[in-house]
């Protein structure tokens, strides 16, 4: 039986934490919350009505309009997705003994009374970052675990100077959460982060942040708490956004819900995969020697020699006849337009801008009166010209241009001479466009160089339909100015001779729309997850999409397949970030005693040197050896003893059950599951990959590993 309360549901067995000279303050504190709350979704609901009546008008007029309506459903759908839970926790000041709550934003009510303070203001920062050594001016600090919208257990620490009416338990509420079930979401850790973590949460956006920790050390759950941190203490990353980028889809699948529930809603997440549309139906590189050559970040400087091959100057000489006279193309002529395509631009959309140009340094050969535009057609239906254009500055496709490497020998020894005969034989194709994953960096690299060859017909179908309507509209015009010459116009000719009037008439809503690449960047942060498996293809890839530098990397050494020897600084120069910092997480919250002293031995005897965390906890739950036909007795008698958690099936496939999932050790990374059933470890493989397969499968486990042979 809990005790009556509209904001705390302790259980009997926690009957002293309900004393009032406990909880009445927090009560009285809930309670204007609740009031607060009421009143601020009145005020939003009335404003995003308002906003959806008034009329969206044009231009910055209709975007600010969007924003607005975004924004105040943003906040709509935080304050929904929470109530007074909102509250993570408080901290007593040691000298004036004033309590400030801290919550999920901040909240005042209707007299300015501040109520909640964001947890990512500085004011909130001895919240997280206080310990028994630095308690950074704090008497105490109070953390709520929160079931169902009340309160149903919290946990008080005393930093000296009086215990200021808390509860003190004999562990905090950090190490206490560690038990509890798992369901497919990763769970809501932000009220127990700990000061190591917060300090990296904190940490300013420039260069390249490493967050270097083993299994169950929060990688994941730091990063992306420094996701929502950044975006509201650094303007720039909230302008330029941020883009999160992690090892599969059932990842993304698992962490979906922290950015919102911190009330980030605008940050993408994918796969690498994701970033280019072949991805959606690309397999693995069945050839480890082809995958290997295709990693070489050189690869995609293959498609940058590609591309400079066809934009060089014709050496011959033209002579273009126009109705003003006789104009000649030679190399000068070249040499100017072709400065028009800067770095930067890519190939097909710089060709416009040659042609462009080629017309105005040809336009200086005539007499000054002759019209510019008049002179554009003239030229754009010269047959010779034209064809010199095309030869010139070729239309490219971009994935045309990956399978001609991959099909053509010669073309791939020019592009990348760094290869051997045996290698350019092995990187040819029957099928070049049958893409793998290994594939997707060189195509992505020639989209961005070259352009989309799609987008480029989309784009100039546009310029022709609008070239359509407004010669329409110049009809129109015509036909109206002869009716008022006639009598019947009423006073319209002079009005609609103007040209802001004619641009008006246009029918924008009959023109194509071009649908933006959301992944394409830039942006002005990256968080990458399970880093240490990047090729250099793919780091390039990434990094592409952030031109300021500004990353949060986090990977684990010993968790790399193929071997990690460098250090991270080594590694990350190599991919071309120059400002590398190395932030070390050294406990393992997640993974139980017992499962680390039989996994550490197992990715040690590959890698001595590896980083294995210390566990902080012990579950009581030795680790079971079994046969592999044991397996179905195993998860049965699991699921009878368990009403809640996940299992998951490493190395066997696994009976069909909503909380039983089967999965490889790659697909499994960066998830957590109550229960790890590893079925016959030894045919993961030798060497370093096989060692690193198993030791990410058995550290999955929050609570119990079975092993079964």
């Amino acid at each position: 039986m809990t005790h009556p309360d509209p904001f705390f549901a302790l259980p009997d067995r926690l009957a002293a934490k309900r004393d009032p000279a406990l909880i009445n303050g927090d009560a009285r504190r809930f309670a204007a919350i609740a009031e607060t709350l009421r009143r601020r979704e009145g005020e939003l609901r009335e404003r995003l009505a308002a906003e959806r009546l008034r009329a969206g008008g044009h231009g910055q007029a209709a975007l600010e309009r969007d924003l607005e309506v975004h924004r105040l459903s943003a906040e709509l759908r935080t304050l929904g997705r929470y109530g007074v839970d909102l509250c993570l926790g408080r901290m007593v000041e040691a000298v004036s003994g004033e309590a400030t709550y801290i919550g999920r934003l901040g909240l005042a009510d209707a007299e300015g009374r501040r109520l909640l303070v964001d947890w990512r203001t500085p004011a909130a920062e001895p919240y997280f970052a206080a310990t028994l050594a630095h308690p950074l001016g704090l008497a105490s600090r109070r953390r709520y675990r929160w079931a169902a919208g009340r309160v149903s257990d919290y946990w008080d620490e005393a930093f000296g100077g009086g215990e200021g009416g808390a509860a003190l338990d004999d562990q905090s509420a950090f190490i206490a959460s560690l038990g509890a079930s798992r369901s497919g979401r990763m769970r809501d850790v932000l009220g127990t982060i700990q000061a190591d973590q917060d300090a990296i949460i904190r940490a300013d956006a420039r260069g390249a942040l490493v967050v270097d920790g083993g299994p169950g050390t929060g990688k994941t759950v730091v990063a992306l708490h420094r996701a929502a941190y950044l975006l509201h203490a650094d303007p720039r990353v909230a302008r330029g956004g941020v883009l999160v980028v992690g090892p599969h889809q059932s990842y993304l699948a698992y962490v979906a819900d922290v950015l919102p529930s911190l009330g980030e809603e605008s940050v993408r997440l994918c796969t690498p995969a994701d970033l280019v549309a072949e991805g959606r139906d690309a397999g693995e590189e069945p050839d480890a020697e082809v995958a290997a050559l295709k990693a070489d970040g050189r690869m995609l400087d293959a498609v940058e020699a590609l591309v400079a091959a066809r934009e060089l100057p014709p050496v011959e000489e033209l002579e273009v006849d126009t109705d003003w006279g006789r104009l000649l193309v030679d190399e000068a002529v070249w040499d100017e337009a072709l400065a028009a395509a800067e770095p930067g631009i890519a190939h097909n959309d710089a060709r416009d801008l040659v042609w462009q140009a080629l017309v105005e340094v040809l336009h200086d050969q005539l007499d000054d009166e002759v019209p510019l535009a008049e002179l554009r057609r003239a030229l754009a239906y010269d047959a010779k010209l034209s064809a010199l254009v095309h030869r010139t500055w070729p239309v490219l496709d971009p994935l045309a241009a990956v399978a001609a490497l991959w099909s053509d020998p010669r073309l791939l020894g020019r592009c990348a001479p760094w290869l051997g005969p045996e290698q350019l034989a092995l990187l040819q194709r029957v099928e070049p466009r049958a893409w793998t994953a290994a594939d997707l960096p060189i195509v992505d690299a020639a989209r961005r160089r070259i352009g989309d060859s799609e987008a480029l017909r989309v784009r100039r179908r546009r310029e022709s339909e609008r070239a359509a309507e407004r010669e329409r509209m110049d009809r129109v015009v015509e036909e109206l100015v002869a009716a008022e010459q006639l009598g019947d116009g009423e006073g319209l000719g002079t009005m609609l001779r103007g040209t802001d009037v004619r641009t008006s008439l246009e029918d924008e809503s009959a023109l194509t729309a071009l649908a933006p690449d959301e992944l394409l960047g830039p942006f002005a942060h990256l968080v990458i997850d399970e880093a240490q498996e990047l090729s250099d293809a793919q780091w390039r890839m990434l990094l592409a999409r952030c031109p300021s530098g500004s990353v949060t990397v986090v990977g684990d050494r010993a968790q790399a397949r193929g071997g990690f020897a460098e250090t991270w600084q080594q590694r990350l120069r190599r991919a071309g970030l120059r400002e590398v910092r190395v932030a070390p997480l050294h406990v393992n919250y997640r993974t139980p005693e017992e499962v680390m002293a039989v996994a550490a031995p197992v990715i040690r005897t590959a890698l001595p040197a590896a980083n294995v965390p210390e566990s902080v906890r012990s579950s009581g739950v030795p680790v079971r050896h079994g046969r592999r036909d044991e397996l179905d007795a195993v998860l049965e008698g699991w699921l009878a003893a368990h009403e809640d958690g996940t299992a998951c099936v490493i190395g066997a496939p696994a009976p069909a059950h909503p909380r039983i999932r089967s999965l490889t050790p790659m697909t499994a990374k960066g998830l957590e599951f109550d229960l790890v059933v590893l079925v016959d470890p030894e045919a993961l493989g030798d060497g370093i990959a096989g060692a690193v397969d198993r030791y990410v499968a058995m550290t999955r486990s929050t609570r119990e590993l079975v092993i079964l042979r």
